[in-house]
C-alpha cells in the first residue's frame, strides 16, 4: 500500500515548495471547514494515480496541529484498492482571524515535503477546490460529492486554462458506484 503515489518522490526530494508563474493561492482557508472527505473529478496524469477510479481526500487534524491525509483510489486494471497516509502543514503564518493561505506543504514519505496549493475554493460552502503543485504538471479538481454540476466543472476548467493549464490533458474521473455483475437467469424459474 506504500507504493501509492511513490511517483511523487521526485517532487518531494526536491522539496519545491513554490507556486507556479501567474498562479496565485487562495488568501483565506478555515482549515476546520477544509476537513472530511473530497472526491477527485479531474486530474492531470502521473504513475502514483494512474488506472486509479473512485479517487478520494479525506483530511482529518492530527495532534501535532498538521493535517491526516489519506489518499485512496481503485486500481481499474488491478481491481484492487489503493491507499496512502500523509501529513500537510500549512507554510504561511495564520491570518489575524486565525485562516491560512491556501499554501500548504504534505508528505507521504517522512521529511520530504511537496506543494499543496489551493488556488479556488467555493466558500463559503467549501463545495469543491482547485489545486495545483509546485508547477503546471500537478493539477486536481475535487469536490465534496462524487459529481460536480457540469457548469461549476467547466468554469473551473477555464479558470486553470487561463492560468496555462494543460486543460485538454485533464482525467475526468470515474466516480460511479461499483457495478454488480448479476448471474442472469437465476432468478427464473424453468
Amino acid at each position: 500500500m506504500r507504493n501509492f503515489f511513490i511517483g511523487l518522490l521526485p517532487l518531494f526530494f526536491s522539496a519545491c515548495m513554490g507556486v507556479p508563474d501567474n498562479v496565485k493561492v487562495i488568501a483565506s482557508v478555515d482549515a476546520n471547514q477544509y476537513l472530511g472527505t473530497w472526491y477527485e473529478i479531474a486530474r492531470l496524469d502521473h504513475s502514483f494515480e494512474r488506472d486509479l477510479e473512485k479517487v478520494t481526500a479525506n483530511y482529518s487534524l492530527r495532534d501535532d496541529g498538521g493535517i491526516k491525509v489519506i489518499n485512496k483510489g481503485f486500481n481499474s486494471q488491478t481491481k484492487v484498492w489503493k491507499e496512502a497516509e500523509g501529513k500537510a502543514y500549512f507554510v504561511d503564518p495564520p491570518n489575524p482571524d486565525k485562516t491560512n493561505t491556501g499554501k500548504l506543504k504534505v508528505s507521504f514519505f517522512g521529511p520530504f515535503y511537496g506543494a499543496y496549493n489551493i488556488i479556488a475554493l467555493d466558500k463559503p460552502y467549501y463545495n469543491y477546490v482547485m489545486l495545483c503543485g509546485p508547477d503546471k504538471s500537478y493539477f486536481w479538481i475535487l469536490s465534496r460529492t462524487p459529481q460536480l454540476p457540469y457548469p461549476i466543472k467547466q468554469e473551473l476548467i477555464s479558470q486553470a486554462k487561463a492560468l496555462g493549464f494543460a486543460t485538454d490533458k485533464l482525467i475526468y474521473v470515474d466516480q460511479s458506484a461499483e457495478a454488480v455483475n448479476y448471474e442472469s437467469g437465476r432468478h427464473m424459474k424453468h
